[in-house]
């Protein structure tokens, strides 16, 4: 079983006036921390996240005050240690310890996941050969939903970049020293209220970013809702793929999967959709790790 400890170091950032709080969360062998901290970095939000093959960083809003967190990989411990820079007096912000857990899907059975694609000629081998392969997730719902938005009809490299830009024009900036951060990634009433002509995408695209950070603000999108399926395909802009892939790595379900996505079909060796949303019906309740060995296997980033 994973498990999560967190405890405070007294140690004090001085030129941020921070403290430095431990987070290390365990988590069942085997984990493909490689291919995690790749998928990441192909995504990373410029000023908002760094990533490299030791860590993975990010800036986070605590009580409306900027801090930062590392996270590193103890492969010998079986676990991922996090050091989050926080606000001298503030706790962890309510849900930090399950948005952690959800980057890093700490919570994954990779023994169970194994053994039920075991017999699947498809995705046996490629479970064999490459154990342990989580489905990275994101901060949270709203952060990833805005990054998915940006990332339609355009490559990986490039809705990095429009990230960036939005980051710029709506974030706030923070001095991390070293650390390769800049900002903390807006807030929804930010972006809903937000002049984007400047962003550099069609003015549908611009509507629908609008239309999901308002929805987030208000509350008429959450991760909790029961109904958040329906209610994000009621937003202009929001089709199939980017409501699965806004669940599968904004909300962490095990079984999102988008069916629509061009690379997945390919590697599948699907002739349409339906073909292969018939052939993923095997792969329930994991459905969401078969596209992650699925994408594996093309090792494309345009998608």
């Amino acid at each position: 079983m994973f498990r999560s400890d967190t405890r405070v170091r007294l140690r004090q950032r001085s030129q941020l006036g921070l403290v430095r709080v431990a987070h290390r969360v365990t988590y069942r062998p085997p984990y493909a921390w490689t291919q995690l901290v790749r998928f990441l970095a192909a995504r990373a939000i410029p000023g908002v996240e760094y990533v490299s093959d030791e860590s993975y960083r990010r800036t986070l809003d605590v009580g409306g005050t900027p801090g930062w967190l590392e996270a590193r990989h103890s492969p010998e411990r079986c676990r991922i240690d996090v050091d989050l820079w926080l606000p001298r007096g503030l706790t962890l912000p309510a849900g930090a310890i399950e948005r952690i857990d959800n980057i890093f899907d700490v919570s994954a059975d990779p023994a169970a996941i194994a053994a039920h694609f075991a017999t699947d000629p498809l995705l046996g081998p490629r479970t064999r050969s490459l154990p342990g392969l989580r489905v990275p997730g994101a901060w949270d719902l709203f952060e990833l939903g805005i990054r998915a938005i940006l990332g339609q009809q355009v490559t990986v490299k490039g809705a990095s970049t429009l990230a960036g830009r939005l980051v710029s024009l709506c974030g706030r900036r923070i001095a991390v020293e070293g650390a390769g951060l800049s900002h903390v990634f807006p807030r929804a009433a930010d972006v809903a209220a937000a002049d984007l002509s400047a962003l550099g995408v069609p003015t549908r695209r611009r509507e629908s970013l609008r239309a999901f950070a308002a929805a987030c603000a208000s509350g008429a999108v959450s991760a909790d809702r029961p109904d958040l399926p329906e209610a994000l395909l009621a937003l202009p802009g929001f089709g199939d793929w980017t409501v699965q892939y806004v669940l599968m790595r904004g909300c962490g379900d095990p079984d999102a999967f988008p069916a629509s996505d061009l690379w997945l079909r390919r590697s599948a060796g699907a002739a349409n959709v339906r073909a292969l949303v018939e052939r993923a019906d095997a792969w329930r309740p994991f459905r969401a790790y078969a596209a992650m060995y699925l994408w594996q296997v093309l090792a494309s980033e345009d998608r």
